[in-house]
């Protein structure tokens, strides 16, 4: 019966790319700060990583996560993973702040989740966000690694296809738009951006966007700054065709600097099935990824494959995003003994019941990571995470 329950939930509801999980929006207070600094420097430092001390194995013991997970080498300016990374962070959940100073020598992109571009009644156009800017934190990270760039996703939130017809319409419109948010980057000195805006678009025809983004690069790169655009997956659950593929890609390849490929979320909205996590990044990365780009080489390298760094708490009637406290809460909790290595969707698992229902937990351990590092090694892509606040410290031995 266990075995049937975890087949019914063989692939993940992953939301973070395309629900509302990206609209949260948070603010760090003063004490938060405070709070953050503190844990930071509580954070222990161990002499080897989790590779020489054993543990990325598919039989990993709950009690080695649940005393090591908090741990990590100490020599955080190791790089084992060659291409490269773009992580995000979020102004709601704090950890990511400390991870992205701690790791920054492992990261090439930091994206923080800050601003979005709005159009207003008057025709004009804003940056909204700015309140969560923070320019030490930015020191401290740029600080730690030398060549990070912190390049901040600016999300088209709410746009009406009445306000993307104006831009596409007049050319005086688009060019104000990409001074407004070419200018902000610049006064707040910021790296570039990770633009979002593909999946926000619902017209026919796609010349729009290709118009917008390869002028919005033109500009960007005057002024030395990158461009990462987000792209959703070429085709979901059931073979459903993408809002991206492989045309968009070769065009829009020799002008961007990196795409933010959302992979592990194969499940479109409206049909939850299951975890996915190997199984989809798999899936998208061998045929996938092949499907965007079919040579390896200089422009397939600017392909970032997305990882998630939460879980997912199933029962019987739906289910919930878990990260890493609370993960570590039910494996204490539940005191459950081992994960089940799920060799189908490269992910371990554990079932446990309560308050009369019966539960399933999927969530990110060295092994699963590990095989999707290997996954990009091969393919010769680089990584995208999100989120680095929601995921266990040692992971990052990884990378």
């Amino acid at each position: 019966m266990q075995r049937i329950f975890v087949k019914i939930f063989i692939c993940v509801l992953a939301t973070c790319w395309i629900s509302n999980v990206w609209r949260v929006c948070g603010t760090l207070s003063k004490k938060d700060k405070k709070d953050r600094k503190n844990k930071e420097n509580r954070m222990p430092h161990l002499e080897t990583n989790v590779m020489s001390r054993g543990l990325v194995v598919e039989n990993p013991k709950t009690r080695d996560i649940i005393k090591f997970h908090s741990s990590y080498y100490k020599n955080t300016t190791e790089v084992n993973f060659e291409g490269e990374v773009l992580v995000y962070v979020t102004p709601w959940n704090s950890h990511g702040y400390d991870i992205a100073k701690i790791f920054s020598s492992k990261f090439t992109y930091v994206s923080p989740v800050w601003l979005q571009v709005k159009r207003r009644k008057t025709g004009n156009f804003a940056i909204e966000g700015g309140h969560d800017i923070d320019q030490g934190w930015m020191a401290d990270v740029r600080k730690g690694g030398k060549h990070v760039k912190i390049v901040p996703r600016i999300l088209f939130d709410q746009w009406s296809l009445n306000d993307f017809h104006i831009i596409f319409s007049s050319e005086t419109a688009l060019l104000s738009l990409i001074d407004t948010i070419v200018s902000f980057l610049r006064v707040n000195h910021f790296d570039g951006l990770t633009l979002e805006v593909w999946s926000q678009y619902r017209g026919d025809t796609k010349e729009n966007l290709y118009l917008l983004v390869s002028k919005m690069a033109d500009v960007l790169h005057k002024e030395k700054m990158k461009i990462i655009l987000v792209i959703p997956p070429p085709f979901y659950a059931g073979e459903k065709l993408g809002a991206f593929n492989k045309h968009d890609f070769e065009l829009l390849a020799p002008v961007l600097d990196g795409f933010s490929l959302m992979t592990y979320d194969y499940s479109s909205q409206g049909r939850p099935q299951a975890v996915t996590r190997y199984s989809c990044v798999s899936l998208y990365g061998k045929d996938r990824i092949s499907d965007v780009s079919p040579e390896k080489g200089k422009q397939r390298s600017k392909i970032l494959l997305g990882l998630n760094f939460y879980g997912q708490d199933f029962t019987s009637g739906g289910g919930g995003l878990i990260v890493s406290h609370r993960y570590v809460e039910l494996l204490t909790k539940h005191k459950t003994e081992k994960l089940v290595w799920e060799e189908a969707v490269g992910e371990h698992s554990f079932s446990f019941s309560a308050a009369g229902s019966n539960h399933i937990v999927f969530y990110p351990t060295l092994k699963s990571i590990q095989v999707r590092l290997d996954l990009a090694r091969e393919l010769e892509v680089g990584i995208s995470i999100w989120e680095i606040g929601q995921g266990l410290d040692y992971f990052y031995d990884l990378l």
